[in-house]
């Protein structure tokens, strides 16, 4: 969560898909079923991706993001589907294999698309390496997915001021692309908290949230909070997704101690924290 160079890696190299125990999700990647299956944290992970590309040359390319980002979320036409008129929105961006390789094949299996499939045949044919939970979860990323992210790469496409554009807060592109320039090029923000902090969260923390958790969250806020406010934005999807699992927040985050954080989470529609250590 603070380096975000190794979470652009996470998101565009190859996965290894393994599981040493019926406890390990490394075969998720860096991800979660429920991030999988309801698109949880995709924004930011959209984000990431466009910021990866966007500041490679130093200045920003806002094209260059927008075909990274359709490279990325790339899937071959569905083979029932009505042709589309050069107007309409595709959903096979096979035609950018040449520049962005490791995003896309030339048979345009876009990377989240291959992770899709590949965690479903990993699940399915080692179903005595992961928890019955997965299996019956993975069940649900076979061939029914494939519509749902079909769907979800044509709405992602809708221009941001589309009069046709229904429901509130709807993911797309331009969104991405407006959050990517604000934020600017990928940053390392790792930093150490000081003994005296450590120590006030090992005596302060009387639940059974493990110390490392909240020490990430105090880093992460340290490392986003704006001169302006006190508040930070807390990635609640994304932070399940760097544990590789729900329990930070199914389980950990509810019983932090409100001596070292408060939460917010009715701030302008969005969960919002701060550290008060």
């Amino acid at each position: 969560m603070l380096n975000e160079i190794e979470e652009f890696k996470a998101y565009t190299s190859p996965v290894i898909y393994k599981a040493d125990s019926k406890r390990d999700t490394s075969y998720l990647g860096r991800f979660t079923f429920d991030s999988l299956l309801e698109f949880r944290g995709l924004s930011r992970v959209l984000t990431i991706v466009a910021r990866g590309y966007m500041f490679q040359n130093g200045e920003a390319d806002i094209d260059l993001a927008r075909r990274a980002l359709c490279a990325w979320c790339s899937m071959p036409e569905m083979k029932k589907a009505t042709p589309k008129e050069e107007w309409q929105f595709m959903t096979d961006f096979r035609d950018l294999h040449n520049e962005f390789p490791e995003l896309v094949d030339n048979h345009g299996n876009g990377w989240y698309f291959c992770h899709i499939k590949n965690v479903y045949k990993f699940v399915k044919c080692y179903p005595d390496r992961v928890s019955k939970v997965a299996v019956n979860k993975a069940d649900l990323l076979g061939k029914k997915y494939n519509r749902i992210w079909y769907r979800k790469i044509l709405q992602l496409q809708i221009p941001l001021f589309d009069s046709q554009t229904k429901g509130a807060w709807v993911q797309n592109f331009d969104s991405i692309i407006a959050d990517a320039l604000v934020l600017g090029p990928l940053k390392d923000t790792t930093l150490n908290l000081s003994e005296e902090t450590l120590c006030k969260i090992n005596l302060i923390n009387t639940s059974d949230t493990p110390d490392e958790v909240i020490v990430l969250l105090v880093q992460y806020y340290l490392a986003n909070k704006p001169d302006d406010a006190e508040w930070v934005v807390l990635p609640t999807a994304n932070f399940d997704m760097y544990f590789g699992n729900t329990n930070f927040s199914k389980k950990w985050l509810k019983k932090i101690p409100e001596s070292i954080i408060i939460r917010d989470t009715f701030g302008f529609g969005v969960g919002r924290y701060k550290i008060v250590i």
